[in-house]
């Protein structure tokens, strides 16, 4: 066990990659997800794009995202001069994430808007209030009470799939954690990857928690 630990103050220090990562890939997949969420509201060309789209990286397992992503934009980008290999590759595996999770936040952001009373809306709309105030201080409040729990959920699952970045020459937990074993030459293989799961499990629990926190609070303060 103590080894075990020795390799979790190891790997600790990579902890940062992972958390930037897995933020940065979540923080774009609300802004997009939210985007295509709109779209699939609509019935015309918007919503076939955003329906085509969403099927498409649904059904794409995430380390073909990463692949196309880092052999795929080079191919597209270098014959009109944009040179890729001066490019982080932590953006590559962003780009990938980013794909992935946007179609599965669309998902979530939309029935949970539509699960807010539209009673309330016209309400508000009948005392005064604009769209803009009705969105703010009715609809947003509800309806992200009502998606927490599967974004906090989402966020779990893209710092777990943030550990195949490792395949692309991104050295953070599981990147660091394939150098220490090869350096050892496998001897230690099993206790290394108990000490990434450690990582892992604590990550997971903290933002777990504190998805729960914030839901709970929420809830008191919209009581529902």
């Amino acid at each position: 066990m103590q080894y075990v630990l020795q390799i979790v103050g190891k790997l600790a220090p990579f902890l940062w990659v992972t958390l930037f990562l897995s933020v940065i890939s979540m923080l774009l997949g609300l802004f997009f997800g939210f985007i295509l969420a709109i779209m699939k509201f609509r019935n015309g060309i918007l919503g076939k794009i955003a329906n085509v789209y969403i099927n498409v990286m649904r059904s794409t397992p995430t380390i073909i995202l990463l692949f196309l992503s880092y052999y795929g934009l080079p191919f597209l980008l270098e014959p009109i001069g944009v040179d890729t290999k001066s490019i982080d590759k932590k953006i590559f595996a962003i780009i990938a994430l980013t794909m992935y999770c946007s179609a599965i936040i669309s998902e979530i952001l939309r029935p949970a808007y539509a699960s807010v009373n539209k009673g309330q809306q016209e309400a508000a709309l009948s005392v005064g209030l604009t769209y803009t105030q009705t969105f703010i201080h009715v609809v947003f409040p509800q309806a992200a009470y009502i998606a927490l729990p599967n974004l906090g959920n989402m966020m779990i699952a893209i710092i777990h799939e943030s550990a195949l970045a490792y395949l692309i020459g991104v050295i953070d937990i599981m990147g660091q954690a394939k150098v220490i074993n090869s350096m050892s030459y496998g001897a230690n293989i099993i206790k290394i990857y108990l000490a990434v799961s450690i990582l892992y499990w604590i990550l997971s629990i903290i933002v777990g928690k504190t998805v729960d926190g914030v839901t709970f609070k929420m809830g008191k303060y919209l009581k529902l």
